[in-house]
């Protein structure tokens, strides 16, 4: 005799299961916010991703939500933890096929020539910025030395030039180059070298010293009474290719040295030496864009930051 299995009941209260769907309308772009969200785990760093402003992210993602009807993030923390619809959303966006594409637009690049000093004496914490802000372009950054115009294809440059150089702007043909600031140079030394009662004051006095030359000034028509002075020595002279360590030794090694004059402005241990030549070394700042590609929003932002560089500092070359 068959032996009848109880049936299971049905519940009294159906408890009704939210499953997430995608809007066929819903364009691909705003699907991209909300996967990158998802993946980075931070607005901050989705929207460097995504080459948007944070505000502008948490509206296209607050619209989204508003659409679906329901949150995909919840705040833990202060980051953005997915919900269980959010999961399950991102769980069909990952399983459909072809991939949700994440493309990078063909202009979202950015090409900067900009001389050596330049980007380590004032550029560096714009371009560290600039870098942060747009973490989903292809930066391209070329240096050059303090005698060099830009000769490579670039959208940007930024060099440093004579007073009558500034036309010579290298592959930028038809572009205007603009000089943003002009620079005084000086020997300096550092403080700790060089006491109250026995600081040079005359270039005779610097006989006691080392000399050090950036290689990247060699030859410079506007800085010649310093190039004069180095040839009149046999000894005592350091030559170097690095910037970087050029500074270095001036800072640490008792010796004197060529610096622009907003030097003691990046390093209160360091003092400078006027008085010493007759006529003053002065060069110029010049910035150029190039005229194929100014109209591009990322090479407008950084055309800004390197401006801001400049207009942050205007009190060191007001004078000039």
């Amino acid at each position: 005799m068959p032996i009848d299995l109880p049936r299971e009941r049905a519940p009294d209260t159906a408890v009704p299961v939210v499953r997430p769907q995608v809007p066929l309308a819903l364009d691909e772009q705003t699907l991209n916010c909300f996967l990158v969200t998802a993946r980075c785990g931070c607005f901050m760093q989705a929207a460097r991703r995504l080459n948007l402003k944070p505000v502008a992210l948490r509206k296209r993602l607050a619209a989204l939500e508003a659409r679906l009807g329901y949150s995909l993030f919840v705040n833990r923390n202060n980051n953005p933890v997915l919900s269980q619809q959010g999961e399950r959303l991102l769980q069909i966006l990952q399983a459909r096929e072809p991939v949700v594409p994440l493309p990078r637009e063909q202009s979202a690049c950015v090409r900067l020539a900009v001389a050596e000093p330049l980007l380590q004496d004032l550029l560096g914490r714009n371009l560290i910025n600039f870098v942060r802000q747009h973490a989903g372009m292809r930066l391209e950054v070329a240096t050059f030395d303090g005698r060099q115009v830009p000769e490579q294809v670039a959208d940007v440059a930024l060099w440093l030039g004579d007073a009558s150089h500034g036309a010579r702007a290298g592959s930028f043909a038809g572009a205007a180059p603009e000089a943003l600031a002009t620079l005084e140079y000086l020997p300096h030394i550092a403080k700790r070298y060089a006491r109250e009662a026995n600081r040079p004051t005359r270039l005779a006095d610097l006989q006691d010293y080392m000399l050090v030359q950036w290689q990247g000034e060699a030859g410079v028509q506007a800085l010649m009474p310093w190039q004069a002075l180095l040839r009149t020595r046999s000894a005592g002279v350091t030559q170097i290719e690095d910037y970087e360590m050029y500074c270095q030794l001036i800072k640490c090694s008792a010796s004197v040295g060529l610096l622009p004059h907003y030097a003691t402005h990046l390093d209160r241990g360091l003092l400078a030496l006027p008085g010493l030549f007759r006529e003053p070394m002065r060069r110029r700042v010049w910035l150029a864009v190039n005229g194929q590609t100014e109209g591009d929003p990322l090479v407008q932002v950084m055309v800004g930051a390197i401006r801001a560089a400049f207009e942050e500092r205007r009190e060191w070359f007001a004078s000039l």
